[in-house]
């Protein structure tokens, strides 16, 4: 009888325990997973809020062109706007103003006598070893270049052009190309009689000073003030000077830019409400209004089939934000009188709960009483309007101290740092779970490996001697 082989089938016969151990891990990672997609949860959460708090931000911008300050767009137009520009910014005062243009402002430009003039640019124009030339603008402080021996008049323009000193030199050929006559132009950067050129020394041949009796200067062009008169010419209008053709203080908030005198004439400049700057900006104010609303409604849906919610879904803050909102834009503003609410002037809302203006409500509502509008939209001192209504929430949602925005992003940030040290703290629990799976598992297979080393030693035993007493058996039998 031979005594049957014992086999475990097991580790010890090259059996991929690593299967094991990876159901095991897998089972001790339920915690993990659990943590891993609640932070993934909260994350995407966090990231939401983040992209509501900047559409909030494009929201308040959009309320800052139609607060109190910045309500005003006026516009300013010309009767003849050859004669100059104006610009209006919004501290500008509506009306009609009458402008005489008297003389435009000039830059002073002069040069050197003819007589005076250089035959080359290279030609020196100096007899000495050294010269210098000095000038100053208006009552400014007297600039000096110093000249070397064989200095021709370039070297000089750009000593002059070193300096900095508000005058530009440039040289000009006022004879032919077979005879040339080089004069030395100095023009003030500046313009107005205040930046007039004078030299107080000269010592090359230019003689600007004149001191040969041949030289002198010849003035190109004179240092001239603008001069315009404001009002009525047969009245008695006021006269105002300055030293730039740019005026920005001639009429309050509006900058005039002349380009040509009037002679005894004038100009009208009227300052109007500039209507459609305010309609595009209401526009642009509902359009953000609109795009935190829809924002929210979409990440506020739920899905019946899956039985999940949008990172908004039942969230009180994000239901905060749109009440504060609502109840901004929907209030009645204080002070106000021909216009109360938003509704006056073409505000609708929809069932979504986002905001529709009707065009023509809003138009004629600014076309004929803009004041009105302004005091709902943009307020009065003291009482603010809708727009900084708007503002005011929004600064109360991001709060540092106690704002629903605030609390919230650093309720999800502490909660996902928490989170992250809970993962932290799993995984090393599970590393040092697998590596003692592994150890275990690697001596298991060692002992089984020897067990059946054993086993096979006692088998082959088991069927020697077996074999032996079958021998001794048939044996005895053919001797009997």
């Amino acid at each position: 009888m031979t005594t049957p082989a014992v086999s475990f089938g097991g580790l010890g016969n090259g059996f991929d325990y690593s299967q094991v151990v990876n159901a095991l891990v897998q089972a001790a990672s339920g915690p993990l997973n659990r943590y891993t997609q609640t932070q993934n949860t909260l994350s995407a959460k966090s990231a939401d809020y983040t992209t509501l708090s900047t559409k909030l931000q494009s929201l308040q911008s959009a309320t800052s062109a139609l607060n109190v300050i910045n309500y005003n767009q006026p516009s300013a137009s010309v009767t003849d706007s050859t004669i100059l520009t104006a610009t209006a910014s919004s501290t500008a005062t509506t009306g009609t103003y009458s402008i005489q243009v008297s003389q435009l402002a000039q830059a002073h430009q002069i040069t050197n006598k003819a007589a005076t003039a250089a035959t080359s640019t290279t030609a020196s124009i100096i007899s000495g070893p050294s010269a210098t030339f000095s000038f100053h603008i208006g009552s400014g402080s007297v600039q000096t270049v110093t000249l070397n021996a064989g200095a021709n008049i370039q070297d000089l323009a750009n000593g002059i052009n070193d300096l900095g000193a508000g005058v530009s030199a440039s040289i000009l050929n006022t004879g032919t190309d077979a005879s040339p006559s080089y004069r030395l132009i100095l023009t003030a950067n500046s313009t107005g009689s205040g930046s007039a050129i004078t030299i107080t020394a000269d010592g090359t041949s230019l003689d600007f000073l004149n001191s040969g009796g041949t030289g002198g200067i010849d003035t190109l062009q004179a240092a001239l003030d603008a001069q315009i008169k404001v009002g009525d010419p047969n009245l008695n209008p006021v006269t105002i000077i300055r030293s730039a053709n740019v005026i920005s203080d001639a009429i309050p908030g509006v900058t005039l830019n002349l380009t040509k005198t009037t002679g005894t004439g004038s100009v009208n400049v009227s300052v109007t409400p500039d209507t459609s700057a305010v309609k595009t900006n209401i526009k642009a104010l509902v359009t953000a209004y609109n795009d935190v609303v829809n924002f929210i409604a979409s990440k506020s849906t739920y899905d019946s089939k899956t039985n999940t919610g949008g990172t908004f879904f039942a969230e009180g803050t994000s239901n905060t934000v749109l009440s504060k909102l609502r109840f901004s834009l929907s209030s009645t503003v204080s002070g106000a009188t021909t216009y109360t609410n938003v509704g006056q002037i073409g505000f609708q809302t929809n069932k979504d709960g986002t905001i529709t203006i009707d065009d023509a409500a809003l138009s004629s509502a600014l076309n004929s009483n803009y004041g009105a509008v302004k005091a709902l939209v943009g307020g009065q001192i003291g009482n603010p309007g809708i727009a900084t209504q708007l503002s005011n929430a929004i600064d109360d949602l991001n709060d540092v101290a106690g704002g629903a925005l605030t609390l919230k992003q650093t309720s999800l940030t502490d909660k996902i740092n928490s989170l992250t040290d809970q993962i932290a703290t799993q995984q090393a629990y599970i590393a040092q779970y697998q590596q003692r799976l592994q150890l275990q598992f690697a001596q298991l297979d060692s002992l089984l490996t020897g067990i059946q080393g054993q086993m096979g030693f006692l088998t082959a035993n088991s069927n020697a001697q077996s074999g032996a007493t079958l021998q001794s058996s048939q044996s005895t039998t053919r001797t009997a």
